[in-house]
């Protein structure tokens, strides 16, 4: 076998895992108020079973709904019907030969207020009123505004400390009592885990939530048994490990566990514990008779080190594991950026841990594990770390909605087969960048002849100019993927081909998907756009333009914007401008914050509340958005990264002409990646 240690049994406690790869605990939002599991959340965890996976560790689980709710839907092991009702999403899992821990969890200071006392309200009016649910998200959004004035009520969390960075939530301590009945809670919880037949809990002591924040001196200033001393502050999470195995007996229990808050990273070496004390804490627990140390890293302060945005090397935490593995002699996993089976098996091999914890590239691809033992890891579709799932799943938990992906269309609907009624018509797609050759990789799956014309000397489209910033290589995988399952299902790619009407007429195509794309915007509206020192982010990204030794003003902060910026700086003072009163004002903060963070090292300046209003031959004139003044910066080049604009020419000129004709991805709307995929998928199911 190519993947020999990759797919060689190993235990946890009493139970026995097929192979090494475990599918990490990930909050997706498909849940419903009562916690109880729905048929699209078991579903989507039993596509992942199918796909081979040994180990699935459910998403965080609530223990308790008055003040541990960290979502509407949310799995929860908090009353005994939610013990009966994840019986069947027991047996489903281990129908495929997987087994399945349940990760119990509670937010503490990360949690927001506007969850407290409101989970159990929601519970009982959703029983009594069906519409209550489309009520409820209608009126959540602007709950927003409550939170930002922070006009809800406080969280609980070890002591009062700095609110976290993330959910800025005002908290209050709980009281020696308070914590004594949490504890029970997480017990009792792990005792409806056992019941409903799963195979093991996990307590979730990472990333900032709860039992982390009383490991850590930074979040737990209590001056009783409960802090102070790396004892005290161990002991909330020992007394819940205590009394599981007093309720459970050798029930399997992980614990994970953040064994470097690295805030170091961040230039805040003083804040938190770092890897020495981290090693400890695993030491202490295989004393207190845990069965694994699932490693992590990190909190939601310093998020991109634990969830890690595109520009991280895959494997760049592994000597963390590596250093509590040489320190315990129970199993370790970890998930450490891993996105390829040689990397999995190398990293076994080598000895940095025992199980392989794939997260996102569950998400991305829920048959990792079956392809990687089938030899076929180029069919792989790989996670581009591009943050796309938390961002979404976060934003679309105030409207009632999931987290999606942007190489998997298929989250949530799992359920549906497309359909296989090709029949070898023809289809013609215009266009070779996610929206088309998504579309072109799934009409050949329902047995269409495709035909993708692309007038480039390569695929990609705008994702060739995504991944031509430092450090972006990995949105190129996107394309690299599709073509490859594009190229196994016989799709005929066709490049340096401009589609028109008449080459399409050629073809006599059943169905016709255009997907042209879109252009960067120069806004002509500006006073000078049209002079030669003036370009857009495509002219930078795809070298066509190189400027060095320059004085350059980048217009617009947005992700775009700051990696154009990136690229220019090793040879050029860059000034980027933003009307907006911060910096990339739409951008998800971790990608804003790893850009920024990069750009530290050069001399860049930003002016926000700043409109450009004119561009000179050596200056711009800009206009402050607040004081309604007018400033002139010099500079040499003008580049604007202000978004583009769609490309719907061509579907303008053809839609007459053909019966069955589509317009998809940004030629349609401009958007993201998952907006292409998504676009595509959607595009694809109606077409008879």
């Amino acid at each position: 076998m190519k993947y020999e240690k990759l797919f060689t049994p190993m235990k946890i406690g009493t139970t026995e895992i097929k192979n090494r790869i475990v599918m990490s605990p990930m909050l997706m939002g498909l849940g419903q108020f009562d916690g109880c599991p729905t048929e699209k959340m078991m579903n989507y965890y039993e596509e992942r079973a199918k796909g081979g996976t040994g180990l699935i560790i459910t998403e965080i689980t609530r223990v308790n709904d008055v003040h541990g709710a960290s979502a509407f839907a949310q799995l929860s092991m908090s009353h005994d019907e939610n013990s009966e009702a994840f019986k069947e999403f027991v047996d489903r899992i281990h129908k495929h030969d997987s087994k399945v821990f349940v990760q119990l969890h509670h937010p503490g200071r990360q949690n927001l207020g506007l969850l407290i006392g409101t989970v159990p309200l929601s519970i009982a009016m959703d029983r009594a009123l069906p519409f209550y649910q489309k009520a409820l998200y209608k009126i959540v959004p602007t709950g927003k505004i409550l939170l930002e004035h922070h006009l809800v009520p406080k969280v609980m969390a070890p002591s009062v400390s700095e609110r976290s960075y993330f959910a800025d939530s005002n908290m209050r301590a709980f009281s020696k009592k308070q914590i004594e009945k949490l504890i029970e809670q997480f017990v009792d919880a792990a005792v409806r885990v056992k019941n409903s037949g799963a195979d093991g809990v996990e307590l979730h002591a990472a990333h900032g939530y709860l039992i982390q924040q009383f490991l850590s001196p930074n979040t737990n200033k209590r001056n009783d048994e409960y802090g102070g001393s790396l004892e005290n502050r161990m002991r909330f999470l020992l007394n819940i490990i205590k009394g599981i195995r007093q309720k459970c007996g050798d029930f399997p229990l992980i614990v994970r566990l953040t064994v470097d808050e690295c805030y170091s990273y961040i230039g805040k070496p003083e804040k938190g514990y770092n890897l020495t004390e981290g090693v400890e804490m695993a030491k202490v627990l295989e004393k207190a008779g845990v069965d694994a140390i699932d490693v992590s890293s990190a909190s939601y302060d310093t998020f991109n080190y634990w969830l890690e945005p595109t520009s991280f090397e895959c494997g760049w935490r592994k000597y963390m594991a590596k250093a509590v593995k040489d320190a315990v002699s129970i199993p370790v996993l970890a998930a450490n950026l891993i996105r390829s089976p040689e990397q999995a098996e190398q990293q076994l091999e080598e000895g940095y841990q025992d199980f392989v914890s794939l997260g996102r590239p569950t998400i991305a691809d829920p048959h990792w594990a079956e392809k990687a033992q089938q030899g076929r890891p180029e069919d792989i579709k790989r996670c581009i770390c591009c943050l796309y799932c938390i961002e979404s799943m976060q934003n679309n938990a105030y409207t009632g909605s999931h987290g999606r992906c942007s190489v998997n269309p298929k989250i949530g609907r799992e359920n549906i087969e497309l359909k296989k009624n090709g029949n070898g018509r023809k289809v013609v797609v215009v266009g070779a960048g996610p929206a088309g050759l998504m579309s072109a990789e799934l009409l050949a799956d329902r047995g269409f002849s495709v035909t993708v014309l692309e007038k480039e000397n390569a695929p990609g489209g705008q994702l060739v100019l995504a991944a031509a910033p430092p450090h972006k290589e990995k949105i190129a995988w996107c394309i690299e993927d599709l073509v490859t399952a594009c190229n196994k299902k016989g799709v005929e790619i066709k490049l340096n081909t401009t589609a028109t009407k008449d080459l399409i007429k050629e073809y006599e195509p059943y169905a016709v998907i255009i997907a042209c794309g879109a252009d960067a915007v120069k806004p002509r509206s500006i006073s000078g756009s049209d002079k030669a020192n003036v370009f857009t982010s495509t002219e930078i990204l795809n070298n066509s333009v190189e400027l060095k030794g320059k004085t350059v003003a980048i217009i617009g902060s947005g992700m775009t914007g700051l990696e154009t910026a990136e690229k220019l700086a090793s040879d050029n003072k860059i000034i980027v401008i933003e009307m907006a009163d911060k910096i990339a004002p739409t951008t998800w903060m971790q990608h804003r914050d790893d850009a920024v963070m990069r750009l530290k090292e050069y001399d860049v300046e930003y002016l926000t509340s700043h409109k450009l209003v004119e561009i000179d031959d050596d200056s711009i004139v800009l206009q402050c958005t607040k004081k309604k003044v007018t400033v002139c910066k010099p500079c040499d080049a003008v580049v604007f990264a202000a978004g583009v604009r769609s490309n719907s020419a061509l579907y303008e000129e053809c839609k007459d002409c053909f019966n069955n004709i589509y317009n998809v991805g940004d030629s349609n709307k401009t958007g993201r990646i998952a907006d292409a995929v998504n676009g595509a998928f959607d595009t694809v199911l109606k077409i008879n």
